[in-house]
């Protein structure tokens, strides 16, 4: 037998807001897996994260490619357009739009107005 009395309409009240609750729907708070010690709500507890257990448990997790041959027989696109300067290269422009070089680039633009009524 039990040497606690079953606490069926006890109350408790958090720690952490002062709320009063029933006794059994206080749990205690997990901080870095331990037990704090503290008694809040259910709806006041912070879970545990698991990002705060990184570094606990080994882990092996492989990036790369041993005796990885990539296809070097033609040009990445990725080197192609790296050096492309949209703004300052008029030529580069003219090519991928498809328009030649005498054509002025012009753009219209118009700015509204403001009013303040206090």
């Amino acid at each position: 037998m039990s040497s606690y009395a079953a606490g069926k309409y006890a109350l408790g009240i958090c720690d952490r807001s002062g709320f009063t609750y029933k006794l059994k729907d206080l749990v205690y708070e997990v901080q870095d897996g331990r037990n704090t010690g503290i008694r809040v709500g259910r709806d006041m507890l912070d879970p545990d994260h698991p990002q705060n257990f990184l570094g606990r448990y080994p882990v092996h997790d492989p990036q790369a490619l041993f005796g990885a041959r990539p296809d070097s027989r033609t040009e990445s696109s990725s080197t192609a357009s790296a050096n492309w300067n949209p703004v300052g290269d008029r030529n580069s422009l003219a090519d991928a739009y498809g328009f030649s070089t005498e054509t002025s680039l012009q753009a219209e633009g118009q700015v509204g107005s403001v009013t303040i009524v206090t």
